[in-house]
Parts: C-alpha cells; sequence; structure tokens
C-alpha cells in the first residue's frame, strides 16, 4: 500500500465516523446499470459504505433498457419534456425489465460481494402508493405552445410507507428498490426513479441522496465541462429552471431535489456512476466529484 493510498484512509475517516449509522439512498439510472463490469464496480462501492455501517438503500430506474427493449418488440415510445408517456404495451415492459431483469442483476452483483441484498418494487409492503397522473398542460419552451398531454400509466406519489424499508436495514439488509408502484386498487404505475428515492429519502430521514448517472454532476451549460458546478443551493436551482437553463429530464431532476431538501434531507449528490470510485471520493473526500446540492 503506498503512501497516497494511506492518504486518502486518512482522509476518509472523519467521514466513516461521521456517516456510520445514518442512511443513505442510492439511485442507479438504467444508464449506468446496463454494463456489467461497471454495476459490479458500483455494487463494490456501495458494499464499502455498507461495511463501515452506512445505511444504505437502492433506488433504481431502467429508462434506457426499456426503451431497448420497446425499439426490439416495435412498441413506440413517447416522451415529453424527459416524462415517459406510458401506454399498456410500455406498462407490460416495464414491470418486466425493472422488476424483472434490472433488479436481478443488481441483486446478483451484490450477492457477490457477500452483501444481505433484497429486491423490492415500490409495491412491495405497500412502500410507495400512487394515482394515475392526471392530463397535464404541457409548454414546449422552444415554440411557446402549449398542449394538453396525457401520460398514461405514469404515476404521481401519494405516500410512502418505508416501515419495511425501516425493518431491512435495521437487520442489515440492503434493499434494492425499482420504481413501479401502485394504487389501493392494484393498478401498477410507472414513476420517475428520482421521485420514489426522493420520496423514499425523505421518508427514511436519509442523510444523503446520491444520484448516479452517467453525467458527473450538474452544468450551467450542459455542452461545456468548464461550466459543472460542484455546489448547488435551492435558489440556484430555482433560477436554473426559470431562466431555461435546464432542460429535459434535468427539469424533473432538479425539482425532486429541491423538494426533499425543502422536506429534510440534509445533501443531495449528482455523481456519475460510470466512473470508478466516484461514489467514494464523493462521500469520504473534501474535494468530491459530482455536485452537491444543498439548502443554501
Amino acid at each position: 500500500m503506498n503512501i497516497e493510498t494511506l492518504d486518502l484512509l486518512r482522509e476518509a475517516l472523519p467521514y466513516i465516523q461521521r456517516f456510520q449509522g445514518n442512511t443513505f439512498v442510492v439511485k442507479f439510472s438504467g444508464k449506468v446499470t446496463e454494463d456489467k463490469g461497471n454495476l459490479a464496480s458500483l455494487a463494490e462501492e456501495l458494499a464499502l459504505l455498507h461495511e463501515v455501517g452506512i445505511r444504505v438503500c437502492v433506488v433504481h430506474g431502467g429508462g434506457k433498457q426499456l426503451t431497448e427493449l420497446a425499439e426490439q418488440l416495435g412498441v413506440v415510445q413517447t416522451v415529453v419534456q424527459g416524462r415517459r408517456v406510458t401506454d399498456d404495451d410500455t406498462l407490460e415492459l416495464a414491470k418486466m425489465v425493472f422488476r424483472g431483469k434490472i433488479n436481478t442483476e443488481i441483486l446478483a452483483q451484490f450477492r457477490r460481494r457477500g452483501i444481505k441484498a433484497v429486491g423490492l418494487s415500490g409495491i412491495d409492503g405497500g412502500v410507495v402508493t400512487a394515482v394515475k397522473r392526471p392530463p397535464k398542460d404541457i409548454l414546449d419552451r422552444e415554440t411557446g405552445e402549449s398542449s394538453i398531454v396525457d401520460f398514461g400509466h405514469v404515476g404521481d406519489v401519494v405516500k410512502v410507507d418505508a416501515s419495511l424499508i425501516h425493518t431491512m436495514l435495521d437487520n442489515g439488509y440492503l434493499p434494492i428498490v425499482s420504481s413501479l408502484g401502485a394504487d389501493d386498487d392494484g393498478r401498477v404505475f410507472n414513476i420517475n426513479a428520482d421521485t420514489i428515492a426522493a420520496e423514499i429519502a425523505v421518508d427514511l430521514k436519509a442523510e444523503k441522496l446520491i444520484l448516479l448517472s452517467d453525467v458527473n454532476g450538474i452544468y450551467l451549460d450542459a455542452k461545456d465541462e468548464s461550466t459543472k458546478l460542484s455546489r448547488l443551493t435551492i435558489q440556484q436551482a430555482h433560477q436554473m429552471i426559470n431562466e431555461g437553463k435546464a432542460t429535459g429530464g434535468m427539469i424533473p431532476k432538479l425539482e425532486n431535489l429541491i423538494s426533499l431538501l425543502e422536506r429534510g434531507v440534509h445533501t443531495a449528490h449528482v455523481v456519475s456512476g460510470t466512473v470508478r470510485n466516484a461514489v467514494l471520493a464523493e462521500v469520504f473526500t473534501d474535494e468530491g466529484t459530482g455536485t452537491m446540492v444543498v439548502r443554501d
């Protein structure tokens, strides 16, 4: 072990002591789970967090894999301002991809590291209660025109009951939650994984929500890497949305981050899920690697 590695361990020690016993909710995007080597690396990093006493809950989507399967089967997809319209066929594919393929592959990687991980969806144990999203008047920021969009089987979260997740964390398990929910009549909905992760983080009174993406943070200009923000306040996030600097899928992501910070989660982080050790560097070093979002 070289001196540089020892220095990194010294730097990590106060963070380990500070966060031991606290809860981190970590959200995987579909883009960071599609490569098996990358997924194995992420599982190893989160296993380390788990082993030093941090309570880890993983929430995952799978939009990229869902889109690819839909293309293979000829199921046309419609996305409006970063939000997918989920028709009957797309919902059936979402059930297969989210709760089946991706969840199982994540579990297998934690099994390799000897971690007791358990696969769930938001439907299990009544974790996520949702209702159908009503048709919405959506403004096209480019044309200035608006239209009514029915998102189909897309759900809005009504409440989260994380008691099942609490029980698992209290007994040393690592929950892996896929982004499906249901209403009281058993109707299943596709729900934005960022939203579920944020709501679970609030209910768990989590110290951190870590969003793992294919980018290593939030940018003022998505095409200019020099504009990456290492720190972002709620006020600055509002400005990015109102001034049109946030576009597409970044808009609901920022809206969710603002909401969860206002409701008690201490910090949120947008970190690359495709760069080795990015999570560990974000959590255990002074400099970090991504964007940390704070209240003020």
